[in-house]
C-alpha cells in the first residue's frame, strides 16, 4: 500500500526500515514525550515487527505506514498510522511522528495528516477520527486545531505522564466537521 503526496510516499514498512526507525527513537529529543520503556531498543523493535504485521492482517483493521521523501527514498523521516483496533469500525486514531531532526517542519506534518485524514475518510469511509496527545505536546495540538479536532476529554494519563505535570488530551474529527475544513484547508495550503 502506497499514499503519494506533493512530497511523501507514504508506503508499509519493510525490515530495512529498522536501522532508521531505531535511530530516531534513539534520539534523546525523541524521549521527551514517552515513558522510559518506549524508547528501549527492545520495544521499538517489537513496535516495527508489529507495524510490518498489520499490513498483512485480514481483515486490516490498523495502517501504520513510513513517511519517505519522494526526492531521497531511502531516508525515513517518520511514520504515520490510522488503527482502528479497539474502536468501532467506522472509528479509528490518528498518528503521526517525525523524527526530532524534522520538528521544525510543519508543513511536513500538515501534508502527511492531510492524506491520511483524506484516506481514513475516504478509503476507510471512517465517520469519526480520534487523536490522543499528551498536554505538553503544543506541535501536536496546533496540527489538531488546524484541521478542526475537538478536545473532547483529558485525564491523568500514566503515572510518568502525572509526575512530569502533564494529562492526556483525546481529540476527536467527524466527517462532517472535516468536509466542512476541507476548502479553508485547501485555500491555506
Amino acid at each position: 500500500m502506497e499514499i503519494i503526496t506533493k512530497r511523501f510516499v507514504l508506503r508499509e514498512f519493510t525490515e530495512k526500515d529498522e536501522p532508521a526507525f531505531l535511530t530516531y527513537h534513539g534520539d534523546p529529543r525523541y524521549a521527551e514525550f514517552c515513558s522510559s520503556e518506549e524508547v528501549e531498543a527492545d520495544y521499538t523493535t517489537e513496535l516495527l515487527r508489529q507495524f510490518i504485521q498489520w499490513a498483512h492482517e485480514q481483515p486490516r483493521r490498523n495502517y501504520q505506514l513510513a513517511v519517505i521523501r519522494l526526492e531521497n527514498p531511502k531516508e525515513l523521516l517518520g511514520c504515520c498510522g490510522l488503527r482502528t483496533k479497539g474502536y468501532d469500525a467506522d472509528i479509528a486514531e490518528l498518528g503521526i511522528e517525525l523524527a526530532p531532526k524534522y520538528w521544525g517542519r510543519y508543513r511536513y506534518a500538515i501534508e502527511v495528516a492531510s492524506a491520511m485524514l483524506k484516506f481514513g475518510f475516504g478509503e476507510l469511509g471512517l465517520q469519526e477520527v480520534r487523536g490522543v496527545t499528551i498536554s505538553a505536546n503544543t506541535r501536536v495540538m496546533r496540527l489538531a486545531h488546524r484541521y478542526g479536532f475537538v478536545a473532547v476529554s483529558s485525564c491523568p494519563g500514566s503515572d510518568w505522564m502525572h509526575t512530569r505535570g502533564w494529562n492526556q488530551t483525546q481529540w476527536q474529527l467527524t466527517r462532517e466537521k472535516w468536509e466542512s475544513m476541507l476548502t479553508q484547508i485547501r485555500v491555506e495550503q
